[in-house]
């Protein structure tokens, strides 16, 4: 028979079988496909032998075979190209006949011996691939924990790469820096969502750095810790701090914990009447010191980008990140922003070929937008991501908890993206 089942979001699913459709509610998830299962089970054992059945839910579509015994498996396709193999009746070779009747003669077969080969030529007995750990997610990973084997869909297997490229550690301290001239363009989130994902997979050691030369949003759109410290006081107690006395603990006096999240944030000078003016040689003495206790540090650049401190960041930069949203002006000047780096010298050239572009949508519905604007990038970097809408990134605190599963998911792709470049 054939026989699909699609299981809709809102707990209700429809079943068809040889066209007949039937449909089904629960009160969950588990409860309608445990309802859709049973009505296979039964549609099996009513023909008496296994029957396929697809699957149509939010983690894609997946065949499957169910005996009239419960039983169920994937179904794995074979290979395009593959030549089947001959059955049994054609492969098994005839039976001696028992007791050697008169005149039948035995003649044995000798393998000639083969030469030795140098031990240094043999191949290790342990396995180098690890075992694909069964589904989780969707319809497979419900499959799955009810005891059958699934293998994860596609979609699931590119975020286990993704998570696996974002929690992985490098020798050294590597510095990402987000880059567009015109306020506006979701630096500031962008900072933020990198840090969080990149301090989420790989176990902290992340510091967001406000390094706007005026006064930075960075700290206000993330919490405040048990103090009021700035990059000023960093520059002001930077001997102490690059000291061979000092140990970690010394730095949570100047940043701002981010509990949820697991990163830090160096917050800029907010003062109403602060005089004091970013240069180059402060950047290198923050980047000094930052280096020195954390893994990866992710800079927001501000939008003035002729001054010294700006040269100097980018001169720190292991990776660019240009983040724009669907606003014309803004991707336009994140285009500006890589050709004057273009321009600038062969690091900071290197830089922008190799940048990461996130194209954000300012307004709900624009998925067109973003795409077209994307793809306007491609062609001249490394890697362009789109991320969605998400009320939760327009103001305020940002809660990376607060965002749409979709929305964390496109942050973890461009985090991976990013972690390429590392």
């Amino acid at each position: 028979p054939v026989i699909s089942a699609i299981i809709n979001t809102d707990n209700t699913g429809t079943l068809s079988i040889d066209a007949r459709e039937e449909t089904f509610r629960g009160e969950s998830h588990a409860e309608l496909r445990s309802l859709l299962m049973a009505r296979v089970i039964e549609e099996a054992g009513r023909r008496g032998r296994p029957v396929r059945v697809s699957t149509m839910d939010e983690s894609g579509l997946t065949s499957l075979v169910v005996s009239p015994e419960g039983e169920v498996e994937e179904e794995e396709s074979a290979p395009d190209g593959a030549v089947e193999r001959p059955s049994m009746a054609t492969t098994q070779a005839p039976r001696t006949p028992v007791g050697n009747p008169a005149g039948t003669t035995f003649t044995a077969v000798q393998t000639p011996p083969t030469g030795r080969r140098a031990l240094r030529e043999a191949e290790s007995f342990l396995t180098t691939q690890a075992a694909v750990q069964p589904a989780t997610r969707g319809f497979r990973g419900w499959m799955a924990s009810m005891g059958f084997r699934m293998a994860p869909s596609a979609e699931e297997l590119a975020e286990r790469a993704h998570i696996d490229a974002v929690s992985r550690h490098w020798p050294g301290t590597r510095t990402v820096m987000i880059a567009n001239r015109k306020g506006g363009a979701n630096k500031t989130p962008t900072v933020k969502n990198l840090a969080a994902t990149f301090a989420r997979y790989g176990g902290g050691g992340v510091l967001a750095y406000d390094g706007n030369p005026e006064v930075g949003t960075l700290g206000w759109r993330t919490e405040q810790g048990g103090h009021t410290a700035t990059v000023l006081d960093v520059l002001d107690n930077s001997a102490n701090l690059l000291s061979t006395d000092a140990v970690s603990g010394h730095m949570s006096r100047y940043v701002h914990h981010q509990p949820a999240d697991k990163f830090d944030v160096l917050r800029s000078d907010d003062s109403l009447v602060g005089t004091h003016v970013m240069t180059g040689d402060d950047v290198d003495l923050i980047h000094r010191v930052a280096a020195k206790y954390y893994r990866l540090i992710v800079m927001d650049s501000g939008n003035v980008d002729r001054g010294s401190d700006w040269a100097r960041m980018i001169h720190h930069t292991n990776q660019l990140v240009v983040p724009t949203t669907t606003m014309e002006d803004r991707a336009e000047a994140a285009l500006l922003t890589l050709r004057a780096l273009q321009e600038r010298d062969e690091h900071a050239a290197k830089l922008a070929e190799n940048a990461v572009v996130i194209v954000s949508q300012w307004q709900p519905g624009e998925a067109a937008i973003a795409e077209r604007i994307a793809e306007g990038f491609r062609p001249y970097v490394r890697e362009v991501v789109t991320v969605p809408y998400d009320p939760a990134l327009k103001s305020g605190r940002i809660v990376h908890d607060a965002l749409t599963p979709t929305t964390r998911r496109a942050w973890l792709r461009a985090t991976a993206a990013v972690a390429q470049g590392l």
